[in-house]
């Protein structure tokens, strides 16, 4: 597997994201854009959360595209595999947990990201929510996220089990006075150690890189 996990948006290192894709620094690469953790927000704040991604993303030299999980809630399974299969990176915008998790489970991108990852398909990259929701479990995780955004995005019940693709909780804008989520993160990391949930914390800035063998916080 292949991941740049970042505490926030690219965080400080985005040449480490980009040296994943195996290709030259300029080649011209359309990736896709998971934004599915904002659904819950009014439309035009939602619109605008895309917007700073794209752009985001643009500035590295990339071609971003938002592919909208939503698309595929009638029809989950094998078609959001084979969109997904198309982008050599995938990049997961960060939001609310429980409605990404629930955005992923209706589309059937759950499985197919789960799949096409370990047949190292692409690059998985993101932050926050988008790093999170990696973990086997989110209980812990609504102390800061409310699970009853689900209900708000699509009507449903949030669910509670991650994708697991990780074996840890990565908890994310730890010890970083500019992040509004700073504080409360920091005591439901302190929880999971106390639970003896692993766990792994991330400042704003930082990135946990995973290439195959090779795990690594820049």
């Amino acid at each position: 597997m292949r991941m740049y996990l970042s505490s926030f948006r690219t965080g400080d290192h985005p040449e480490r994201m980009l040296a994943l894709l195996h290709r030259p620094p300029a080649s011209d690469v359309t990736v896709a854009v998971i934004a599915n953790a904002v659904d819950a927000l009014p439309d035009s704040e939602r619109e605008a959360a895309v917007e700073r991604e794209l752009a985001a993303l643009s500035g590295l030299g990339l071609r971003p595209v938002e592919l909208d999980l939503r698309t595929f809630f009638e029809r989950p399974g094998a078609q959001v595999a084979a969109a997904l299969a198309r982008f050599p990176l995938v990049w997961v915008r960060g939001g609310n947990v429980f409605v990404l998790r629930q955005a992923m489970a209706r589309s059937g991108a759950d499985r197919a990201l789960v799949d096409l990852l370990r047949q190292d398909a692409f690059v998985y990259a993101g932050y926050s929510a988008g790093v999170c929701v990696l973990a086997p479990d989110l209980r812990g995780l609504e102390e800061c996220d409310a699970p009853e955004a689900v209900g708000t995005a699509y009507g449903d019940e949030a669910r509670w089990d991650g994708l697991a693709l990780l074996d840890h909780v990565v908890v994310p804008h730890i010890d970083s006075p500019g992040h509004p989520e700073t504080e409360i993160l920091g005591t439901v990391a302190d929880r999971y150690r106390a639970e003896g949930v692993p766990c792994r914390t991330l400042r704003d800035g930082q990135a946990l890189v995973i290439d195959g063998p090779t795990t690594r916080v820049y």
